[in-house]
């Protein structure tokens, strides 16, 4: 297995497909909120682009989109059904997370949705703390908030 990680923007063709899989993932684990969710995801306002390719197909992303001075939201998490559970999805968010860091923030933070039990564990074991909802995420029942210091 050859995994390539490769840094891009949200206008990249690979990332497009890769959200397409995402949305329609979500669109059946948020049911009745995904339209409130899916408004905040429009990938036109994200420059940084993490693509994971494994022997050259692409399977992954992640993104990461300036919040305040100090910290940067991951946006995007993503891998395709088929490479789950195989330390893919590790490997983009520490490539996030060395982003964060060379561009001169400190933190990250990340939203996702409490049906989303994998991404919650995962986060939770790539030491990720819960944090209070924030922004537009304050008073959704299904949102469940996580910071890092990186």
């Amino acid at each position: 297995m050859n995994i390539e990680v490769f840094r891009t923007n949200a206008t990249h063709p690979d990332f497009k497909i890769l959200v397409k899989e995402l949305d329609a993932f979500l669109k059946i684990t948020d049911q009745d909120e995904h339209e409130f969710y899916n408004q905040f995801n429009h990938i036109d306002v994200i420059k940084h682009v993490v693509i994971l390719y494994v022997d050259k197909i692409a399977v992954g992303c992640g993104a990461i989109k300036k919040f305040d001075n100090s910290t940067m939201e991951i946006k995007r998490m993503y891998v395709s059904s088929n490479y789950r559970s195989k330390g893919l999805a590790q490997k983009i968010i520490e490539e996030l997370e060395n982003w964060t860091k060379e561009l001169g923030f400190s933190k990250c933070i990340l939203e996702t949705g409490k049906r989303q039990k994998a991404a919650v564990k995962f986060y939770k074991k790539s030491k990720y703390n819960i944090i209070d909802n924030y922004g537009q995420y304050i008073g959704m029942k299904n949102s469940i908030c996580f910071e890092k210091n990186v």
